[in-house]
């Protein structure tokens, strides 16, 4: 399955799997300083283990926090990618119920309470951004600037100075070879206008 969504917002999941407790908390984060800050925040000390995994594009980061090799974050991680999920870390934290589960049981009770977890979970699709910069006059920059919504841009910054305006804008791929034909008719030809990066 091709990684197309994330969360829409946080969500958790509690179950019971032979005595043990295990609460998956899954986040949207858009970055791995963002998934770690997740990761710090819902860990409960108290609990026997805080395992965890995140995907954010190509980089991935998993841990098995104390339980045997492979039994724990990769399972995580691989229900991650198979509910097609992107940008999102996981955390399911287990409370030692007194029995043990043996390697098999930890993969499905880890990856199950993850797999769970997300597939109940509220997605959003991830849309591909690109950055550009716009350089008018004043004369046709209220227009441009009632126009941008047709193309789902938002302003990230805004600049003035003698010649006109200077703005840094967000917006779905798609929609950029458009905004670049508005903001020729709009200007004349006289405006600039460059693609950045991805944002």
């Amino acid at each position: 399955m091709t990684a197309s969504h994330t969360l829409e917002r946080p969500t958790s999941l509690l179950q019971e799997i032979r005595k043990s407790r295990f609460l998956a908390q899954a986040e949207p984060v858009d970055d791995a300083r963002g998934a770690l800050a997740v990761l710090a925040r819902v860990s409960d000390p108290l609990a026997t283990h805080n395992c965890w995994a995140y995907r954010i594009g190509q980089a991935y980061r998993f841990s098995d926090d104390g339980e045997p090799g492979g039994t724990a974050g990769r399972p995580i991680l691989q229900a991650i990618e198979g509910q097609g999920f992107d940008r999102v870390v996981v955390v399911v934290t287990r409370w030692y119920g007194g029995t043990k589960l043996g390697a098999g049981g930890l993969v499905r009770a880890y990856g199950g309470c993850a797999a769970e977890c997300l597939r109940t979970a509220p997605r959003v699709a991830l849309v591909d951004k690109a950055g550009v910069r716009v350089h008018c006059a004043f004369a046709p920059l209220q227009v441009l600037r009632a126009r941008l919504r047709e193309f789902a841009a938002e302003v990230v910054e805004e600049r003035f100075d003698g010649d006109g305006a200077d703005l840094v804008l967000s917006l779905p791929r798609e929609h950029v070879d458009a905004l670049a034909e508005i903001v020729r008719d709009l200007t004349r030809g006289r405006g600039r206008f460059e693609v950045l990066d991805a944002s």
